[in-house]
């Protein structure tokens, strides 16, 4: 890799660190090419992405703004995932790493913050931002409901009432 292409990763990185919600440093020692696709089929679906980085590279790219805990990350055979929505990377890599134990997350980046694979572990337990909209549009609309079933409701008694009291004139 020649100082070009090596500046251009670079300048990619400092891009994926400054966009993603978060980024999770994962070890991937062992995995096999399908498994490896597999991973990245699973998080294209969902918006994310999976990339091998040179570790020299990813803590250029840093540049020291999360301190030795980050750099320390950086240590081994590391891939990064990572996503524009802070849960989608960290809920799919966790997902995946219970179903196959060669995929290990070592923690985490979150703006300048350094996850430990506890806290990429409990970022994967949050609601994504499309459950969070779903659920505020739910919020949103109930009491618009509970406003209709109201003014239906005399509406629906008074029908109710006419239909008891034709019922009984017809048995008379």
């Amino acid at each position: 890799m020649d100082r070009a292409q090596k500046a251009a990763t670079i300048e990619e990185l400092k891009g994926v660190f400054a966009s993603s919600g978060a980024v999770v440093v994962t070890q991937y020692t062992g995995m096999t090419f399908v498994e490896m696709s597999e991973l990245r089929n699973r998080l294209r679906k969902e918006g994310a992405v999976v990339k091998v980085f040179k570790n020299r590279l990813a803590q250029k790219a840093l540049d020291g703004s999360v301190g030795e805990k980050g750099d320390a990350l950086f240590k081994g055979p590391v891939a990064l995932v990572y996503s524009a929505d802070p849960v989608t990377a960290a809920k799919i890599s966790v997902q995946y790493a219970k179903e196959n134990d060669k995929l290990k997350i070592i923690g985490g980046i979150m703006e300048t913050d350094v996850l430990t694979e506890a806290g990429v572990r409990s970022l994967a337990t949050l609601p994504s931002l499309d459950e969070l909209r779903g659920k505020l549009i739910g919020l949103l609309q109930a009491p618009a409901t509970k406003i209709a079933g109201v003014l239906v409701a005399p509406a629906g008694a008074v029908a109710r009432v006419i239909g008891a009291y034709a019922r009984e004139n017809a048995e008379a």
